[in-house]
């Protein structure tokens, strides 16, 4: 995605961190949401893996206005015909595809009606009116594991109890805030790592599961 180039040092630090700990910029319940229609074009004759939240999948995609059938974008044929990545559940993409692209399988293809609330909404966007239902087609290319991942937990996980403690979590922040030549000892990590628990931590019982870690919260 092109924004990510274009951040900051600092916000590129705290990207990083949302990534992990996307619940720590979010706050409040929001009422149920629009179910998103999911229908399965192709099926590959053996899946090894599926999508989950925090998988990083690559696909190709063309999209269409459900009102008369209009693209307004293709991967294939605009831009530079490339298949693009995103992160999986993490709001980086619509909210109909980070509903509608998991358990999806590699070379699966898949159309999605989306409704306009997980799309863009009353106000549109460029050739999207307001208010529009829009139709996917999305081939999944490739998937690799993101940042909520088993591997990063236990890259996080230093003395391999498979539960994070606050000291942990603290010990990461200060190693990203430093890599980009921030205080290690900054005050705001105390902060941080409380909202980091008070949102993570489900059960309060001080660390932060494997099952806490990997798990869609509602709040996403």
């Amino acid at each position: 995605m092109q924004f990510v180039s274009e951040l900051l040092p600092l916000e590129m630090i705290l990207f990083s961190i949302c990534l992990l700990f996307p619940s720590l910029f979010v706050s409040g319940r929001k009422l149920p949401e629009p179910e998103v229609k999911i229908e399965v074009l192709h099926n590959p004759l053996i899946c090894y893996r599926k999508s989950k939240y925090g998988d990083m999948l690559l696909v190709h995609y063309e999209g269409f206005l459900e009102s008369n059938g209009t693209m307004f974008h293709s991967s294939r044929k605009h831009g530079d015909n490339s298949p693009v990545w995103f992160t999986l559940g993490i709001q980086e993409v619509l909210k109909g595809w980070d509903k509608g692209l998991q358990n999806m399988c590699t070379g699966e293809r898949r159309k999605l009606t989306i409704p306009p609330s997980l799309a863009y909404g009353k106000e549109g966007k460029g050739k999207i009116p307001p208010g529009s239902t829009l139709i996917f087609d999305i081939e999944l290319m490739e998937i690799r594991n993101g940042p909520r991942s088993h591997e990063s937990f236990r890259e996080m996980d230093l003395n391999d109890d498979w539960k994070l403690s606050k000291e942990e979590v603290k010990e990461y922040l200060k190693k990203e805030f430093q890599k980009h030549g921030y205080s290690p000892n900054d005050t705001h990590h105390e902060v941080m790592v409380d909202d980091i628990f008070k949102n993570e931590d489900e059960d309060k019982d001080g660390f932060i599961s494997v099952r806490e870690f990997t798990y869609q919260h509602d709040e996403l």
